[in-house]
């Protein structure tokens, strides 16, 4: 098949795979353990959980999005 048909080039799968791997970096960085009515987690407030991590992940969707409306070089 000629290249040109294609919508990505090699380039835009590895933004996309980067994107992804940040995202699921930011999600990993939200987990944690859970507050219950027995044991309260004072943790679950931690900047780590309610800045970093969402920041972390928009920066991988906003990186998604350079990835999809990238054009290919010729």
């Amino acid at each position: 098949m000629d290249k040109k048909n294609f919508a990505f080039d090699k380039v835009n799968f590895i933004l996309l795979a980067i994107g992804m791997v940040v995202i699921i970096i930011g999600f990993v960085l939200m987990s944690g353990g859970e507050s219950t009515t027995e044991a309260y987690d004072a943790s679950i407030f931690s900047p780590m959980r309610i800045k970093v991590a969402p920041v972390v992940c928009l920066l991988g969707f906003v990186s998604i999005i350079y990835a999809i409306i990238r054009k290919p070089k010729n």
